[in-house]
């Protein structure tokens, strides 16, 4: 299934967009790095180096082995992440994936669609569990979003992440069983 359309609206407004996740498209890459760089650049919520260039951090997202995916509203991407096997052999059931959601959108359920959209499209990959290796433990929207959709908590990494304001601030090791999750045909 290449695509799907979700409907989607911050909790306290009565307003719903319709939201459309698709594969993402080698035209989208601009559209997807405008979204990658203030993120990057911030230093906040992800590893990468926040001096990685257009073409580094377009590498990086479309891996080889990188499900793409890209969540448009009314024309406008939104939102991207990656669905990946967490790691080769004994470990390939589990899935992992990366999101962004562009600052512009920040608050109207993209990051709950792409990662609901995520859990079913593992499924259909035949992974059995997902998991976030590395949650930024300051970032606790993302935190709550996760455990919102059935993620756990399963680990903590002391001092494992160098926030550019903060300090060194926790990681966390997030998971879910994918044995209850319905797969919309």
């Amino acid at each position: 299934m290449s695509q799907r359309t979700a409907y989607t609206g911050e909790r306290d407004n009565a307003c719903t967009t319709m939201l459309l996740i698709r594969s993402a498209t080698e035209s989208d890459r601009g559209a997807i790095w405008a979204i990658l760089e203030p993120a990057i650049r911030a230093g906040e919520t992800y590893t990468l180096p926040n001096d990685f260039s257009r073409e580094e951090a377009l590498a990086y997202w479309f891996e080889s082995g990188h499900s793409v995916y890209v969540a448009v509203d009314n024309g406008q991407i939104v939102g991207t992440y990656f669905l990946k096997a967490n790691h080769q052999g004994g470990g390939s059931h589990v899935a992992n994936c990366g999101y962004i959601v562009a600052s512009s959108a920040s608050g109207r359920g993209v990051g709950r669609t792409m990662c609901e959209d995520s859990l079913q499209r593992a499924v259909e990959a035949g992974f059995r569990a997902m998991q976030f290796n590395f949650v930024v433990s300051s970032n606790q929207r993302a935190v709550r979003l996760w455990q919102s959709c059935g993620f756990e908590i399963v680990g903590r990494l002391p001092s494992a992440f160098a926030h550019p304001v903060l300090g060194f601030v926790d990681a966390l090791v997030m998971h879910r069983a994918l044995d209850d999750v319905r797969v919309e045909r």
